[in-house]
C-alpha cells in the first residue's frame, strides 16, 4: 500500500471526527486498548486522559504508547505512531492548556458544541499528555487512488516467492 505523504498524513491528523486509539500496557502487563479525541498541532499528538480513566494510572507507571488513527471509509488512510507519552500537564493544571482543549473538543462537536463541552465538564480533573511524531516510529498508509496501481498493494514481504506484481 502506498505510504501517506506529508499532506495525507497531515489531513488524516486534523481532520474533524477522526478519533484515536490508544494502546497503554495495564497493571497486569497486558494490552489495554480505548478510542478517545486527540489534537493534532506543531508535530506533536496531544491528548487528555481523566484523572480516574484506567490508561491515565497505566500512562503515569509506563509512557509507553501505540497510536492508530485510521478511518473507515475508502481510502482507509492510517497512521500508526509507536512512542512515549509526555505528561506535558498533570491534573490540577487545566488553566495552563484549556485552549488545547476547546480546540480538541471543537474538532468533535464544533465551536458551539465545544463551548458547551468544556464548560459542563471543567470541574472535572484531567492531564494532558503528547507524543511527538519526530521521536515515534510513525507508518503510515493508504489504498491506491485514482490511476496508482491497483495490484500488488501489499508490501511485497506479505506476498509468498514467486510472485508476480
Amino acid at each position: 500500500m502506498p505510504k501517506l505523504t506529508a499532506a495525507e498524513q497531515q489531513a488524516l491528523l486534523t481532520e474533524s471526527g477522526i478519533v484515536m486509539r490508544i494502546g497503554v500496557i495495564d497493571d497486569t502487563g497486558a494490552p489495554y486498548v480505548t478510542p478517545i479525541w486527540f489534537w493534532y498541532e506543531d508535530g506533536f499528538i496531544y491528548f487528555t486522559p481523566r484523572q480516574k480513566s484506567a490508561w491515565f494510572k497505566s500512562l503515569k507507571r509506563d509512557p509507553r504508547v501505540s497510536l492508530c488513527i485510521d478511518e473507515q471509509a475508502l481510502p482507509y488512510r492510517k497512521v500508526l505512531i509507536n512512542g512515549n507519552a509526555q505528561l506535558e500537564f498533570d491534573v490540577g493544571k487545566d488553566a495552563l492548556w484549556r485552549a488545547t482543549y476547546k480546540k480538541m473538543a471543537a474538532k468533535y462537536v464544533g465551536s458551539n458544541g465545544a463551548q458547551k463541552y468544556v464548560s459542563d465538564t471543567i470541574d472535572q480533573p484531567r492531564a494532558l499528555f503528547r507524543v511527538q511524531l519526530a521521536e515515534a516510529v510513525v507508518s503510515s498508509w493508504r489504498m491506491p487512488v485514482a490511476d496508482e496501481p491497483q495490484m500488488g498493494i501489499w508490501a511485497k514481504r506479505y506476498f509468498v516467492p514467486g510472485t508476480e506484481f
